[in-house]
């Protein structure tokens, strides 16, 4: 498709338009930092869409929940689950969307949108396709064989891809040494967001039923085997031989079941809250927040832990170690529940730490991952790439903006 097809009358920069394209927005990350865009995006200068699917099932719909007011179009199939018939359709349907709207660029987000969306860019002849990594699945997900299927996948559908983007440093380095994507398409964006105003702590904790003289412990996000809420529930027992009084809240669900002695121990220290749209409430009535995981991208929940002021005990895995500075905002652990439990409990027993800790994450937090700073890179992204292929020319607005 030529570059005259795109551009339009009028003596001003042509606006850009961009597709977007996510499986679903699902309570996380990815949807939290699609808002984002969708809200921050300069409208004089990018006609932006979204495409999404519906959530499964044990899912909560960031759409319903914290924004019913974006434009979506939902489109059947588009979800998590592969179902090859289904999966057909919705890419002949992805391909006829892309031809009646000729987006300039198409971006893709999430597994099974990166591949049925730029498959039906390159049907679609759309000039241009980027696609974003909100982390990866090369560990702790699947089996050697699945594993080396995706990555054989993610190579080809690389070498379709004008730009990758990682959420993290770590996350590309991962991707470059599997071989998927050159080091010299990768640009990394780190999330971006912003927390909604909170009750103060005394009120939090009568919101979500709290003893308001206990320390209290978070989680939040999805319930699922890689985040090792298996894990979590082994911290809490160790957690309370040392400080008795704690409590832990759980703010999410998912496809796991946690052994029921193991809740069963913890009493009625174990608050689960099952989703909720007010999560500044949930940070609001926490001391610190506490993460598991096996495997994790840059996870938006300890981005929000520290715009929150909350220091941060977590595994050092993918990314996390870009957003909590270890010994400073927070403290890392390895895979160990021992561990993990020994750097919970040093920061329940010194409240001056946890305050210093506290201040120090939000300060680095609102500085690196501000929703102001992740619209900025996304515009200055989609800017280079008209910039690139003549559809703008770089004049002063675009030259500031690379």
């Amino acid at each position: 498709m030529s570059t005259a097809t795109y551009r339009t009358p009028g003596s001003g920069i042509p606006r850009l338009r961009v597709l977007s394209v996510i499986a679903r927005m699902n309570i996380g990350g990815p949807a939290v930092q699609m808002s984002a865009i969708m809200r921050g995006l300069n409208p004089e200068r990018f006609d932006h869409h979204l495409i999404t699917g519906h959530v499964g099932p044990n899912e909560a719909d960031y759409l319903e929940q914290r924004a019913p007011d974006l434009p979506v179009h939902r489109l059947n199939g588009l979800g998590r689950t592969v179902r090859p018939t289904d999966d057909a359709r919705c890419l002949l349907e992805l391909t006829a969307a892309m031809r009646r709207f000729r987006p300039h660029i198409v971006h893709t987000h999430t597994a099974k949108a990166g591949a049925l969306g730029r498959a039906a860019a390159v049907l679609a002849r759309v000039p241009s396709r980027v696609h974003t990594f909100h982390g990866h699945l090369l560990h702790g997900y699947f089996s050697p064989a699945k594993t080396r299927v995706l990555v054989q996948t993610e190579r080809g559908l690389a070498a379709l891809t004008d730009r990758l983007v990682a959420v993290g440093s770590r996350v590309r380095d991962d991707l470059v040494a599997a071989g998927i994507g050159k080091a010299s398409q990768y640009t990394v964006t780190p999330p971006g967001t912003r927390l909604a105003t909170a009750p103060e702590p005394a009120e939090a904790r009568r919101l979500l039923g709290l003893p308001q003289d206990c320390p209290v412990v978070a989680y939040v996000g999805r319930i699922t085997g890689i985040k090792r809420p298996d894990r979590f529930l082994a911290v809490a027992r160790e957690v309370r031989r040392a400080v008795p009084a704690a409590h832990f809240v759980v703010c999410g669900e998912g496809d796991f079941e946690p052994d029921p002695e193991a809740v069963a121990d913890l009493g009625d220290s174990l608050h689960r809250l099952g989703w909720r749209a007010d999560v500044e409430t949930v940070y609001a009535a926490a001391d610190l927040v506490l993460l598991t995981s096996d495997n994790e991208g840059m996870p938006v929940s300890l981005i929000e832990a520290g715009l929150a002021g909350l220091p941060v005990v977590a595994t050092n895995v993918g990314s996390v170690a870009e957003v909590v500075q270890d010994g400073t905002t927070g403290l890392l652990a390895g895979l160990s529940s021992g561990e993990l439990a020994r750097h919970t409990v040093t920061l329940l027993r010194d409240g001056e730490l946890r305050r210093q800790m506290g201040a120090q994450a939000r300060t680095f937090t609102t500085q690196h991952f501000g929703a102001e700073r992740l619209v900025a890179d996304t515009q200055a992204l989609y800017t280079s790439i008209a910039v690139a292929r003549n559809w703008w020319t770089a004049s002063p607005f675009e030259r500031s903006a690379l």
